[in-house]
């Protein structure tokens, strides 16, 4: 899909120079009405021509989100040959997940099993029925291919402790050099109890405290990788452990100056991490990716720009140009599951109507109906404005929008095509049971 260029300017989150009632008319005439699975044919076949398409998300507890971005990915797995899947995951947890729908683990498991072991706060986002149904989709479609078989990884750095307990795990086995290494690092992080903002706060007063050790640890691995022979996939997984620790070590020293610099850090991380995979997956290898729209949607394109920060679907833009195609989702009014704080409960909170002259309120006063929209037939004399976009993170405090979580955006440059979902529904997470003890249905248009 080609990249939409213009010139823009920054306007105020208000009407003044802009012409509401205009804007709505053109999004009502652009707009392709989702009523049915059919309806996203084009969507499908356009998406087909990338070889990386980003799947976003106004939120991280949203079940409409998960399953029409589940139905797409099928239909590209499907139809267009698409290798793999990459999600704001973590990498140890993820990676057993792939292991799971490869068919290489205990036969007796199932994806419940395997996802009811995502222990991380906030476990919702991959822990969910949604995610259950997809997998074992997954699990059956390779099944059906097995010299083809689509993996599913994870793309995030928070996995700083996870990964080192990887790394021990697999050179305990086959490299005993190696694994004093890992033994190394264990014990310079070990005084921080697995609490990563305890050793970000240390790095306060004595900054890089154990960046050497995990720096030797991916040297040491990088250098023995021609002789491991435990299996390709295993050895570029336990490589992968080694730069999260590099890589987590440095967000979380990062993470305490409290700039745009952390989040640059964990950006450039998935992207290098997209990279590696595509490498690892051959020439011509394709990629689904599914982050939140603040990953995904282009950071030029947003009020992120001027805090110096960008993201994995910019720079992957700037690398790979047409080859990659950027999918938003967003919705008016429904219901989320989030926290109150880091760590807080899980609950279902309601999620209040789109603020007046946002692209949510511009999208649903333009009809109250589902609808997707090919950004490239938005005309720049009207869209080139920096308008408010709503992003619900997993801390969520419904009564303080008109503060806050909307992200002045110019749409059409964001992303390539975006899908508005008028009213939307709580995700279903494995480990509590808000709405009911019943797997509910899990695709959209009733499949």
């Amino acid at each position: 899909m080609a990249i939409r260029k213009s010139n823009c300017m920054r306007l105020p989150f208000t009407k003044a120079g802009f012409d509401t009632e205009h804007a709505i008319k053109i999004l009502r005439e652009k707009s392709i009405l989702l009523h049915d699975k059919s309806d996203l044919d084009l969507l499908i076949e356009k998406l087909g021509d990338a070889n990386i398409v980003m799947l976003g998300e106004a939120s991280h507890g949203t079940h409409e989100y998960y399953t029409w971005r589940s139905y797409i990915s099928r239909k590209l797995i499907e139809k267009k040959n698409f290798n793999f899947m990459a999600v704001e995951g973590d990498w140890p947890d993820c990676y057993q997940l792939n292991l799971y729908i490869k068919s290489l683990r205990k036969e007796s498991e199932n994806a419940f099993d395997v996802l009811k072991q995502f222990n991380r706060w906030p476990t919702w986002m991959w822990a969910n029925w949604e995610i259950v149904a997809l997998a074992e989709w997954l699990k059956k479609h390779n099944q059906s291919y097995p010299q083809n078989k689509v993996g599913f990884f994870g793309l995030d750095v928070y996995s700083l402790w996870e990964s080192l307990y990887a790394i021990m795990d697999y050179l305990s086995k086959v490299d005993k050099t190696a694994y004093e290494k890992a033994q190394t690092a264990f014990t310079c992080f070990e005084p921080y109890k697995e609490d990563e903002h305890s050793y970000a706060l240390a790095t306060r007063l004595v900054p890089e405290i154990c960046e050497d050790e995990v720096v030797d640890l991916l040297k040491e691995i990088q250098r023995k990788i021609p002789i491991y022979d435990s299996g390709k996939e295993n050895v570029f997984s336990t490589e992968q452990n080694a730069l999260i620790a590099v890589n987590a070590e440095k967000y979380y020293r990062a993470m305490v100056r409290g700039d745009g610099e952390s989040w640059n850090v964990r950006d450039t991380h998935m992207m290098e991490t997209l990279e590696r995979l595509l490498e690892f997956h051959g020439p011509n290898s394709k990629a689904i990716i599914w982050a939140h729209n603040t990953h995904i949607g282009d950071a030029s394109a947003t009020d992120m720009a001027d805090e110096g920060m960008y993201n994995i679907g910019e720079l992957a833009r700037k690398k790979y140009g047409n080859d990659v195609a950027l999918v938003g989702f967003g919705s008016y009014r429904g219901s989320v599951i989030a926290g109150t704080s880091g760590g807080a409960p899980m609950q279902v909170m309601e999620v209040p109507n789109g603020r007046e002259n946002s692209w949510e309120y511009l999208l649903h006063n333009a009809s109250g109906e589902n609808k997707l929209l090919f950004t490239n037939d938005l005309p720049d004399e009207i869209f080139s404005h920096h308008i408010g976009h709503r992003a619900i993170g997993v801390v969520y405090h419904p009564q303080r929008e008109r503060y806050g979580n909307y992200v002045p955006s110019l749409l059409p440059q964001r992303y390539d095509a975006f899908i508005f979902l008028d009213e939307t529904t709580a995700l279903h997470p494995l480990h509590i049971h808000p709405h009911s003890n019943e797997m509910p249905e899990t695709y959209p248009f009733g499949m």
